[in-house]
């Protein structure tokens, strides 16, 4: 612990020279005492760390003198490009490595770095999580998170969700985990099966579903990944299918100009999408007619609620005759604008 605290220390004071005693404290969460300490053994070891007092007094090494703690460990530096994402790098086991490695960096850039950025873009996209959630962090994900490193094939336990109430079945499945995607707060393992199906060989399992992790049997030796692979573009074809399969029905629209402009707003975009490709050219008042797929009529009720006149539902019948109750409703409550109760006597 001790140790780590020096390396922190020296590169602190070789990439910011003049820090206090009470800055260092601060920044290594100590006491002013210890920093004295730690500065003194330092000296001891053979580092040319020198303290001046006065108003621009601070901690120094020697002119000219760097130190040779500067070389990027490997995880360090594939760390560093996961490190605007604190949570994330919490949930793999990877902080102390990141803080240790910003610290490196400061200090000195290498070339081998870039080298790191690739391995670890092919490995990890991270899609933040959605304001006012906070991410989960399934037991089993740093185990996950080095395998996914390391290249190295896993036997997972998966509870698959049951249908129509029926209760979830575990499978066995034995895969080449290839990244891993946090999307609004849950972690997903892209991995590739090993099937004989090459077709169906990309799966995508939630990890908070994972029950159990293994070694694959002979999976003592790396996979040999394929380079051709783009995690991100990946997920992003992946996610546009998900979405639009659960476009089920569809909703027959008239939008003024102003509900067309606020249409993405608050309809999903793979909808609004194939909407505005099947829209209508404008009649005489502006208005243009579409189809909108939808989840469901409920869903597509709450959304186009929010556009309130600027949308007008056209088919099915009974979804616009839930808007014609609701616009009744809200005649009846708001037709004397006195806002003393008396509309709803």
């Amino acid at each position: 612990m001790r140790a780590a605290r020096l390396i922190r220390m020296a590169l602190l004071i070789q990439s910011n020279p003049g820090l206090t005693a009470v800055a260092l404290a601060r920044e290594l969460e100590v006491s002013e005492r210890t920093v004295i300490r730690d500065a003194q053994a330092l000296q001891e070891a053979g580092l040319p760390v020198r303290s001046e007092r006065g108003r621009v007094g601070g901690y120094f090494l020697a002119p000219g003198y760097r130190t040779r703690l500067t070389t990027l460990h490997p995880s360090e530096a594939e760390t560093l490009f996961l490190s605007g994402l604190p949570t994330a790098l919490r949930d793999l086991g990877l902080a102390d490595a990141a803080v240790t490695a910003r610290l490196k960096l400061a200090a000195t850039l290498l070339p081998s770095v870039r080298e790191a950025a690739e391995s670890s873009s092919r490995r990890f996209h991270l899609d933040a999580p959605a304001w006012f959630r906070e991410p989960s962090t399934p037991e089993l994900l740093p185990d996950l998170a080095r395998a996914v490193w390391t290249d190295r094939a896993v036997e997972l336990a998966y509870a698959r969700p049951g249908r129509d109430g029926s209760p979830p079945a575990t499978v066995t499945r034995v895969v080449e985990p290839y990244g891993l995607v946090l999307k609004a707060g849950t972690w997903y393992v892209v991995a590739r099966a090993r099937t004989p199906e090459p077709a169906e060989a990309w799966r995508t399992y939630r990890v908070d579903r994972v029950t159990a992790l293994a070694p694959a049997p002979g999976g003592e030796e790396p996979f040999v990944r394929d380079t051709a692979f783009d995690l991100a573009a990946h997920w992003r074809d992946r996610s546009a299918a998900f979405a639009r399969a659960l476009l089920r029905a569809t909703v027959t629209l008239r939008l003024t100009e102003r509900g067309l402009r606020r249409l993405p707003d608050v309809v999903d975009g793979a909808a609004v999408e194939e909407a505005l490709a099947s829209a209508s050219a404008p009649d005489p008042a502006g208005r243009v007619t579409l189809d909108l797929p939808a989840e469901s009529e409920d869903v597509a009720f709450d959304q186009l609620s929010r556009l309130g006149a600027d949308a007008e539902v056209l088919a099915p019948a009974a979804l616009r005759a839930r808007f014609r109750e609701r616009a009744v409703a809200l005649a009846a409550l708001y037709r004397d604008g006195s806002g003393d109760g008396e509309g709803q006597r």
